[in-house]
């Protein structure tokens, strides 16, 4: 995923902007994304996320992406989505910062404690978030809550041990950015052993351990990992994954069974990413965007 394109369908549903007049179907049949200009006012986007209910209808939007919340370098305002809770009863779908590099570096996104806003929304199922800025989760039950994707240029050990101490049972996709550590990616294999062993999140089937500069260990953590076993997919794409950590993968635990693993933005050479391609038949496999170290060395896709 390239940090300076938008999605153009999220939660399977087609995205329009807030402001768009030509709908291609109806309020909830479409991803609404709502994004402010550079130079937006204070109440600028209070007053944008109210004439966006307003087009919505009593349930609100189906599934909701915010973009550049007019300042990105202050938490999100959550207040503004937890005080209208009553009004977005159909919102499953959200996805909180995405920005392009232009508007703002990815570590400079700042959010805050999810805690609230999950409390607000029990029947949220899908939440992505870029940018780890004072990001936290206090501990929580949700019920709703199927997949989770956290997007960063370098994820703190704090906001992983935030996760795990949350109680996410029908938790499904988990996918964190793991970054590098000149940006506060700090977390080790072993910190991600509650996940690899399959304890956390029993209803886990697919894991994305992806944007990181230990894709190596990673890969031949998984390799051994007792989780695979009931994953349907895995990625460990957008990182330094090379020849050593594609050979940990298959001399490890049989892969056959997953229905994709996902590889893409590499550093392995041809053979070895054609190798793995062959020796996982009946698995999609997704090798491209190969890169070539010589010139620059291996880098993540997002770091600053």
């Amino acid at each position: 995923m390239a940090l300076h394109e938008f999605l153009t369908t999220f939660a399977g549903l087609p995205v329009v902007a807030a402001d768009d007049d030509d709908l291609p179907a109806g309020p909830s049949e479409v991803a609404w994304r709502l994004d402010m200009d550079y130079d937006a006012e204070d109440g600028d986007f209070r007053r944008a996320f109210e004439k966006l209910l307003q087009r919505t209808g009593p349930a609100g939007p189906t599934a909701l992406i915010i973009g550049d919340w007019g300042d990105p370098g202050q938490p999100f305002p959550f207040a503004t989505l937890i005080d209208a809770a009553d009004r977005l009863t159909g919102l499953r779908s959200l996805f909180i910062g995405e920005m392009s590099y232009e508007q703002q570096e990815i570590s400079w996104i700042f959010q805050a404690d999810y805690r609230p806003l999950l409390t607000a929304f029990p029947a949220l199922e899908r939440l992505w978030i870029r940018g780890d800025g004072d990001l936290a989760f206090s501990p929580m039950r949700h019920e709703g809550l199927r997949e989770l994707v956290i997007q960063s240029g370098g994820l703190p050990t704090s906001v992983l041990e935030d996760l795990l101490a949350c109680d996410l049972p029908h938790l499904s996709r988990l996918e964190l950015w793991l970054g590098v550590d000149g940006y506060g990616g700090d977390i080790g294999v072993d910190d991600l052993a509650p996940i690899l062993s399959g304890r956390a999140f029993p209803a886990l089937t697919h894991l994305g351990l992806c944007n990181s500069e230990i894709a190596e260990e990673l890969a031949a953590a998984v390799a051994a990992a007792p989780v695979v076993a009931r994953l349907e997919s895995l990625a460990l794409a957008l990182g330094v994954l090379g020849d050593a950590g594609a050979e940990s993968l298959l001399a490890g635990q049989p892969l056959t069974h997953l229905t994709s693993l996902d590889l893409h933005h590499h550093f392995m050479t041809p053979a070895m990413a054609q190798r793995v391609v062959d020796e996982l038949p009946g698995v999609a496999v997704d090798v491209s965007d190969p890169k070539d170290e010589t010139r620059h060395g291996r880098y993540t896709v997002a770091a600053e």
